[in-house]
């Protein structure tokens, strides 16, 4: 039986060199395990929530109709992955973003899918 898939030559030193340029697997892996962090919808909102102003649990429940325990662990993974940091207060903890990264990749998305 012949194969009918047709062969196509390939540029060899295009190839190499577009190979030498791509990041090793663990920094890929890591990049997306980061933009894995924004597939949530919670966790976009409290970006979003954050863009206008540092919150404590409280107030970022309250603003995404949520709980305080569910927010709580929504901040843990956004701390884990450095998109998010508290700020003690007494016994309360205010959270910001945790740099401008993270509002520029939230506004990016919001352009790449015509929002804005």
């Amino acid at each position: 039986m012949e194969d009918n898939v047709e062969q196509i030559s390939i540029n060899i030193e295009k190839v190499n060199k577009i190979k030498s340029k791509i990041p090793d697997d663990e920094l890929l892996f890591d990049v997306a395990e980061n933009f894995k962090v924004f597939g949530d919808s919670t966790r976009m909102k409290i970006i979003a929530a954050l863009l206008e102003d540092e919150l404590n649990v409280s107030e970022i429940a309250a603003i995404t109709s949520s709980t305080p325990s569910a927010i709580s662990h929504q901040l843990r993974v956004l701390k884990q992955a450095k998109l998010v940091k508290g700020r003690k207060e007494g016994k309360a903890v205010y959270y910001s973003l945790d740099d401008d990264h993270v509002r520029k990749i939230y506004e990016i998305g919001k352009e790449h899918i015509g929002e804005e």
